[in-house]
């Protein structure tokens, strides 16, 4: 069974920095990303990574301040989330696809979801 979980939340001021970790039993799966939900809204995808090629996906909200990235040797994903914004807090999620669609990373429903780790920006 796949195991999935977050850690690397926490306070930070806006403009500061975070790091997300996600640790998985293996990289089983096609592609891996990260979801939040804030408070009252939906939960949305925030960013994804292919775990057999280059391939990422990024939400408009946040291209160009958090990067994801993976190590297959650790069996672990990050999200380096940088210029934090309060519009950014929100429960921060680990999840992985079994298989894939090019292009469309994490876009067709997740098979597999950590527990989340909560993520605080102050303004």
């Amino acid at each position: 069974e796949v195991q999935l979980v977050e850690s690397g939340g926490g306070l930070v001021q806006a403009g500061g920095s975070l790091r997300l970790s996600c640790n998985t039993s293996g990289f089983t799966f096609d592609a891996i990303g990260w979801f939040r939900q804030a408070p009252g809204k939906e939960r949305e995808g925030v960013s994804c990574i292919s775990t057999s090629d280059t391939s990422t996906y990024y939400a408009d909200s946040v291209r160009g301040r958090f990067t994801i990235s993976r190590d297959n040797d650790k069996k672990q994903v990050y999200l380096q989330m940088d210029k934090l914004k309060p519009e950014d807090t929100a429960v921060y999620y680990c999840a992985a696809e079994n298989v894939a669609v090019p292009g469309r990373l994490c876009a067709y429903g997740m098979d597999y979801w950590g527990k989340g780790t909560l993520v605080t920006v102050s303004s």
